[in-house]
């Protein structure tokens, strides 16, 4: 852990603080507490397998080469291992190669920093946020979920938070995690009172994109909210963020508050509705004819 959040922290598209002065913070203060808070987090939602994020991310990649015969897909991590470099060296005799950020929204501390460890003039597709297919899929997804469920009072869709100097410094973010949020709502075809929009992941004494999810999961449970379901359409696959913040402590937040049932929808994974939305984004995206 501490070998992971020292390259994910000390990234300067991550943390945006002055390198002389976050530095030793990071090093003198924050790797030596962190670490353990992050391990005993993720011992809450390990596998056998290992990281949820890494085993969907290795299925997502195993189903994307069946459906996508003619092309070569590899699978990479930005922060840790397999390294984008290792995934790049396994494609190195591939005449097209095309990065697929994970991330459906573009931010710079995401997108960017991909691009910042690409090799000059590697062709990257910067974010899906508003693709046909993958706000499809979503619904597809929630769907299917409420057949099985049930339809809750109210669908709240938390996003991963980004710092409020970001946006005002011009970063899409925030107005792509709303669009996002639009098009879903239209295509489940709820109301306004029946959804709601948050940010979560806080970081930091800085102030972070309102509203903050946990707090709209304090007031719908202060009013007594029978039912609420949880979507995190930011995250592709399940991963800590998903299932010990939002699935763990958000039903805490909730149910303490006076709510009643709670659940955490499942990321899109191998739904093959989002299989089959990848591959359409990929071939379709205007710079790419694989080959």
């Amino acid at each position: 852990m501490r070998a992971y959040l020292a390259e994910f922290l000390g990234d300067p598209r991550v943390v945006e603080i002055p390198r002389l002065l976050w530095l030793p913070i990071l090093h003198g203060i924050v790797l030596r507490t962190r670490p353990a808070k992050s391990a005993a987090k993720y011992a809450q939602i390990w596998t056998d397998e290992g990281s949820p994020l890494m085993v969907h991310t290795r299925r997502q990649a195993e189903l994307l080469r069946a459906v996508l015969p003619q092309v070569q897909v590899e699978f990479a991590m930005r922060y840790g291992a397999p390294s984008i470099s290792s995934g790049l060296e396994k494609l190195a005799g591939c005449d097209d190669i095309l990065v697929v950020p994970m991330y459906p929204q573009f931010a710079r501390s995401t997108t960017e920093s991909i691009r910042d460890v690409l090799p000059k003039g590697t062709r990257m597709l910067e974010d899906f946020h508003d693709h046909p297919a993958y706000i499809s899929a979503l619904a597809a997804l929630v769907r299917g979920d409420w057949s099985a469920h049930g339809r809750p009072d109210v669908l709240v869709m938390s996003f991963h938070g980004l710092p409020q100097r970001s946006i005002e410094r011009g970063d899409p973010y925030f107005h792509q995690c709303m669009r996002t949020a639009d098009l879903l709502s239209q295509a489940l075809g709820l109301e306004q009172k029946r959804f709601g929009v948050g940010f979560q992941s806080r970081f930091g004494p800085a102030q972070w994109i309102r509203p903050y999810t946990s707090d709209i999961l304090a007031r719908l449970g202060a009013e007594r909210t029978r039912k609420v379901d949880v979507l995190c359409p930011g995250f592709v696959a399940d991963c800590l963020e998903t299932l010990e913040e939002i699935a763990i402590e958000g039903r805490e937040i909730f149910q303490h508050a006076g709510g009643g049932d709670y659940r955490a929808l499942p990321c899109l994974n191998e739904h093959p509705a989002w299989i089959g939305a990848l591959a359409k984004i990929v071939l379709e995206n205007p710079a790419s004819a694989p080959t």
